[in-house]
């Protein structure tokens, strides 16, 4: 009775014309949509690794590239495998990571498209922004490892070396660095978009990011030694963006603030405007 009175009260409303695509469906329902979403998104990723697996020696070789920029001499560079199986290990690693990157924005979709029907339309309009956002901030991530971060660790490590101490790199290990620190920067440059859509559900709002900011700066330090290699070039390329993103995310959840405030100032007019007619 309650149920159906809300929903007469709703349709009273004039300013309520959102509807729900699938809140009622029942529970079986709703596991075997996440099934079928599943299975679909693991041959989509297991389909890209195969592909991956065939181009396994050139996307290697791109990731390389970091590496090479430390030797004035690009002959100098030397990398070794140690076990007989390593190397074909490291291609299957290396294919599973280039599935999970290539085929993240399907992954997302279907992750989309299980939610979007239990969400009100003004709320699958509004998502629709961070599902774009999302791939955008990890490729700035990854971009970040690959143009700065790789190169100057590198380099630091490599710095160690003296006339009896040479730097042979097993290839297990480098692509271990590499992929470690792009899916960490990668998600860590997720932050901004988290938080923006925590102020858009209203769970966290501006003043409250002020004031936790010495939080937030112990925090990020922490995050960055827990996530990055033990170095500090790592740790301090992780950190110093990170707390750049958090500010950004200050300004990007002032302006949803900002638009929320202003929407319920024009529905108050609006309220009052009609009450007075």
């Amino acid at each position: 009775m309650a149920d159906t009175q809300s929903k007469i009260e709703d349709k009273s409303n004039p300013g309520v014309d959102d509807e729900l695509a699938g809140s009622e469906a029942p529970l079986l329902e709703h596991l075997t949509e996440l099934r079928k979403r599943l299975i679909r998104s693991a041959i989509a990723v297991v389909a890209l690794m195969m592909v991956c697996f065939i181009f396994a020696g050139q996307i290697f070789d791109i990731l390389l590239n970091p590496y090479r920029s430390i030797y004035p001499n690009p002959g100098d560079m030397e990398l070794i495998y140690t076990a007989p199986q390593e190397f074909f290990f490291t291609q299957l690693n290396l294919s599973l990571f280039g599935a999970v990157f290539l085929g993240f924005p399907y992954v997302a979709t279907q992750i989309y498209g299980f939610v979007a029907p239990g969400l009100y339309k003004h709320e699958r309009k509004a998502l629709i922004p961070y599902l774009v956002a999302t791939p955008v901030f990890f490729l700035l991530g990854a971009s970040m490892v690959y143009f700065v971060v790789l190169p100057l660790a590198l380099g630091f490590f490599a710095g160690m070396q003296t006339d009896e101490i040479k730097l042979l790199a097993r290839v297990s290990e480098y692509l271990g660095l590499a992929t470690t620190l792009i899916l960490a920067f990668g998600i860590c440059f997720q932050l901004p978009v988290v938080l923006t859509l925590l102020a858009q559900i209203d769970l966290v709002n501006v003043e409250m990011l002020r004031k936790g900011r010495r939080y937030a700066i112990v925090g990020i330090l922490a995050l960055a030694a827990l996530v990055s290699p033990p170095d500090p070039i790592s740790q301090i390329g992780l950190a110093m963006p990170m707390y750049a993103l958090y500010e950004l995310a200050i300004l990007s959840v002032r302006y949803v603030q900002k638009r929320r405030e202003a929407a319920l100032a024009a529905q108050d007019a609006e309220l009052s405007g009609s009450s007075s007619d």
